[in-house]
Formats: structure tokens, C-alpha cells, sequence
């Protein structure tokens, strides 16, 4: 039995907005599944409807073989934005993911158990910030306050863990970082796992399997080996974007989306065309 099932999800918004189309998926049990495509493609939406945040207009959605939303605490999200509590320590924040077992007001008067309060601790342990578990939240770097959400999603005990373009707002180290704590977070406790990103050459470092959605449909699905340059172009351009056969257009564009290491190392292309190395907010913050 898969951990996650789509059966034929279409999501309609309105009367004719097609945000998800006939999407038809499983995802065995520890998969690392990584969502790629251009903005609007619907991965958010897709995210969404694992999580049961976003009823499907059609099909259905599994997970451990049960309909998605009976047991909400089975799924973990982590989202782009921090969503951390500033003025409270990483540990505080960290905690709040027991929050589906706890309730709210127990966990605001912050009477968890010991049990709790120890796994917030190894979470935090497990992102590397065991020793930042006191530091209010508001004085961390941006790829920190990540980690701080990993850890709470962490705290929940999922079966499938979702973010939803975790490091979009983070420098290349700081999304390298954030992303080996994800995977190696996920890998020690056997947690399927579906990431969205737009960063091509992070999403291959780490990705088991990769979705590429364009207009709601998944039209790639494969690993490593099979998401080369023209699988890329496939999810992330049609041919009016470039004219058909510009191998010049091509190269701009790849290097685009996948970032100049994958277009060819060292700032060229495969072409030979030279591309700046510097990227943007890579002047950045600490992680």
C-alpha cells in the first residue's frame, strides 16, 4: 500500500479556474518527492490538498490508506514563510507543533508533558539548533527560523511531511543547508516526504523522485537520471517561450531556472556561453 494516494484529483476554483487536473500519483513509503514548475503551476494546491487544507473538486487523496483530513496530526507541513512566535525561544516554537495532541490552551499556558518537551529538544537537535533552543526566535537568520519550523513539523510526529517552497527566500547556502537538514530529518525517521522548489539544480542534490507539474497536470515523473535539460525545458517552458531550435534562447533559459552550476559549471553554459556566478541574496545571513 502506497503512504500517499491521488486518484484523478482535478481542483477547480470558481467556475473555470483548473488549478489541479486530473492528478494521478502514489508515493511509496519514505519516498522524497520534490515538486517542480513555473509560479501558478499548482504545486501549492497540490500541497494544499495533501494536507486537507483544499478539498479536491474531484477524485481522492490517501494517505496510510485512510481519506486525507481524518487525522490531521498525520501530516506535518512546512511552509515558506517562517510562521515562527518572535518574541519566543526556538524551543517555545518548536513545541507549538504538539499542539494538535495538547490543545490550544494547554500548550499556550505551556503545561506539555516531559515527553514533548524532549522531543522538541531532539528535533531541534536533529536541525542542528539544540544549542540555539533558548534564542528568541526573532534574533535568528532566516535560514535558521527554517530550521525552527522543520523542528515544529517534527514535534507533530507525521507520517508525511510537506513544505511548501521552504527555501525561496534563502541564499544558496542557506538553501543547501536548510534542505540537507530536511532530507537527512526525513531519512532518520522513514518520513515521506513531498518539497516544492524552483531552485532545478538544489531540488536534484537531494530529490528522490521528482513531479513536474505545468497547468495543474504532471506531465514528468522520474528520478535523478531522468530530470535532464530537455525534462526541464519540457516542465518549465513551451516553444513560444524561445523560438524552437535557438539553441542560444536554450541555454539563457536553462541556465535561468537550473542556476549556472547545472548550466554548465563555473558561470558557462553548455554552450559556452558565459553566465554570471553570483546569485541573487547569495551576499546573505548566516545559517
Amino acid at each position: 500500500m502506497p503512504a500517499v494516494s491521488l486518484d484523478s484529483v482535478t481542483k477547480i476554483y470558481g467556475e473555470d479556474t483548473v488549478a489541479l487536473e486530473n492528478v494521478s500519483v502514489d508515493i511509496d513509503d519514505g519516498e522524497f518527492v520534490i515538486l517542480l514548475g513555473p509560479s501558478g503551476a499548482g504545486k501549492s494546491t497540490l500541497l494544499r490538498v495533501l494536507n486537507g487544507l483544499t478539498p479536491p473538486t474531484e477524485g481522492t487523496v490517501e494517505i496510510n490508506g485512510r481519506p486525507v483530513g481524518g487525522d490531521r496530526g498525520e501530516v506535518g507541513m512546512v511552509f515558506q514563510e517562517h510562521y515562527l512566535i518572535e518574541n519566543m525561544s526556538a524551543f517555545r516554537n518548536a513545541l507549538t507543533g504538539a499542539l494538535a495532541r495538547n490543545g490550544l490552551v494547554r500548550s499556550l499556558l505551556t503545561l506539555q508533558n516531559e515527553t514533548d518537551k524532549r522531543t522538541a529538544l531532539e528535533a531541534l537537535d536533529t536541525v542542528g539548533l539544540l544549542g540555539e533552543a533558548h534564542q528568541r526566535a526573532g534574533s535568528m537568520s532566516g535560514g535558521q527560523k527554517q530550521r525552527v519550523g522543520i523542528a515544529r513539523a517534527l514535534v507533530q510526529q507525521p507520517s508525511l511531511l510537506l513544505a511548501d517552497e521552504p527555501v525561496a527566500s534563502l541564499d544558496p547556502k542557506a538553501a543547501r543547508d536548510v534542505m540537507r537538514y530536511l532530507r537527512d530529518a526525513a531519512a532518520e525517521r522513514n518520513l515521506t516526504t513531498v518539497t516544492s522548489l524552483h531552485q532545478v539544480n538544489i531540488a536534484r542534490e537531494f530529490g528522490d523522485r521528482f513531479l513536474g507539474i505545468r497547468d495543474g497536470e504532471v506531465i514528468f515523473d522520474g528520478g535523478k537520471d531522468d530530470l535532464t535539460m530537455d525534462a526541464v525545458d519540457e516542465i518549465y517552458y513551451d516553444d513560444a517561450d524561445a523560438g524552437e531550435g535557438d539553441s542560444t534562447a536554450m541555454d539563457v533559459r536553462r541556465s535561468d531556472v537550473a542556476g549556472p552550476e547545472e548550466a554548465g559549471g563555473n558561470g558557462q553554459s553548455e554552450s559556452g556561453i558565459d553566465h554570471p556566478t553570483t546569485e541573487p541574496g547569495s551576499g546573505g545571513e548566516s545559517t
